[in-house]
C-alpha cells in the first residue's frame, strides 16, 4: 500500500533523492534539469523542502515498500489564490498505472480546497501523451493555453486545468 508522506525540511534527503530520480527519468516532464539541481547545496534541499510546508504550498513524497515512488507539489497562485497549481508530479515507472499517481494527484487537490481554490491547474509538455491521457481521465480539460517549454525549444507546454468547488 502506497502511503504519502508530507514533504518537510526532516525529509529534504528524501525529496532531493526523488526529484533528481525524476529530474533523470522524464528530462522534459520539469521546468527545470538534473544538471542545474543536481548542484544544489543540502542547504537549499532544505530551504526548498521547507518552501514545500507552508500556508500557501505543500509536497507530497509516495512511499512504497520502503522506497519513495513519487512526488507531487501544489501552490496557491499568488496573483489569484483562488488557483491552485499542481507541479513537479512524478511517479516512478514500477509505480505507474498502480494509482500512485490519482493518490498524489487527489492530495494536491484536498489540499487547494482546504485552502479554498476553486481550480487547480497543471502544466504539461505536448510530447507527454501518457500524461495528458492521465490527466484527462482525472477529468482536467485543456484550457487552450499554451507556452514554449523552457529547456527546449521544439517543445509547447499545454494549462489544463479541474474545477474542484
Amino acid at each position: 500500500m502506497v502511503i504519502l508522506h508530507e514533504i518537510t525540511p526532516a525529509l529534504s534527503a528524501s525529496y532531493k533523492t526523488v526529484r533528481l530520480h525524476a529530474l533523470r527519468d522524464t528530462p522534459s516532464a520539469f521546468g527545470s534539469t538534473y544538471a542545474h539541481e543536481s548542484q544544489f547545496s543540502e542547504a537549499e534541499w532544505h530551504t526548498r523542502a521547507a518552501n514545500l510546508c507552508t500556508p500557501h504550498s505543500v509536497g507530497y513524497l509516495a512511499y512504497h515498500q520502503n522506497e519513495y515512488c513519487g512526488i507531487a507539489a501544489g501552490f496557491l497562485n499568488k496573483e489569484v489564490p483562488q488557483n491552485a497549481e499542481l507541479v513537479s508530479m512524478w511517479v516512478a515507472s514500477t509505480h505507474r498505472r498502480t494509482g500512485t499517481g490519482k493518490l498524489l494527484v487527489d492530495a494536491i487537490e484536498s489540499w487547494a480546497r482546504l485552502c479554498a481554490a476553486h481550480t487547480l491547474r497543471l502544466m504539461v509538455t505536448n510530447t507527454n501523451l501518457a500524461a495528458i491521457s492521465f490527466y484527462e481521465r482525472l477529468g482536467f480539460t485543456a484550457t487552450g493555453r499554451t507556452e514554449p517549454y523552457p529547456n527546449d525549444p521544439n517543445l509547447i507546454e499545454y494549462e489544463m486545468s479541474k474545477s474542484i468547488l
